[in-house]
């Protein structure tokens, strides 16, 4: 399977429809719309995506499918990928308009929440507090009371959040830190 690759420094400069050409286009043309896809998506069955619309769709009007919230019902299993008679990389075609769909300021509210717990903890499910019965179950277990993760390594956090302000992804999902908040006082 290849693996698609953005080009970071460019990617301002391109649109939608520049990107999708350069990078995943041919894949897109290559489906013959036989509906493969969307009969075998898990998530199909349960919500409004259709795999093989989104790609024609995204031929005819590429904003529209950024906008649509149909993009983030994938659950990125691969079975479209693994069954397609073209062995078109369908998820990673999928992943591609998500990646666009953020960048074109498309995100879906809950999404960028958990950008924000992931700013403030580096852990994308944090603890909650360390004096509850889910920490009381681990030292029962004979576990340290705060697993082996951001939790217990506070440096860790600065080390996440600098990360993603390198990669300019705090203005992305409208991050202020505390410290960029009280400069702001």
């Amino acid at each position: 399977m290849e693996y698609l690759k953005a080009d970071i420094e460019s990617l301002g400069e391109r649109t939608s429809e520049e990107i999708i050409k350069d990078e995943v286009l041919d894949f897109m043309k290559a489906c013959y719309q036989c509906g493969t896809c969307s009969g075998s998506c898990p998530s199909g069955r349960r919500t409004a995506i259709r795999t093989r619309q989104l790609i024609r769709e995204s031929l005819l009007n590429i904003e529209k499918v950024l906008a649509d919230p149909d993009i983030w019902m994938c659950t990125t299993c691969f079975t479209c990928f693994e069954r397609c008679p073209r062995s078109l990389p369908t998820t990673n075609i999928i992943l591609k308009l998500r990646n666009l769909a953020c960048q074109r300021g498309f995100m879906m509210a809950s999404h960028k929440s958990l950008t924000h717990i992931l700013f403030k903890t580096g852990h994308g499910v944090p603890l909650g507090g360390t004096d509850n019965k889910w920490t009381q179950a681990r030292v029962s277990y004979g576990l340290p009371k705060i697993p082996p993760t951001t939790h217990s390594h506070p440096e860790a956090v600065k080390e996440v959040e600098l990360l993603m302000k390198s990669t300019n992804f705090d203005k992305l999902v409208d991050y202020k830190s505390e410290e960029t908040s009280n400069e702001q006082k």
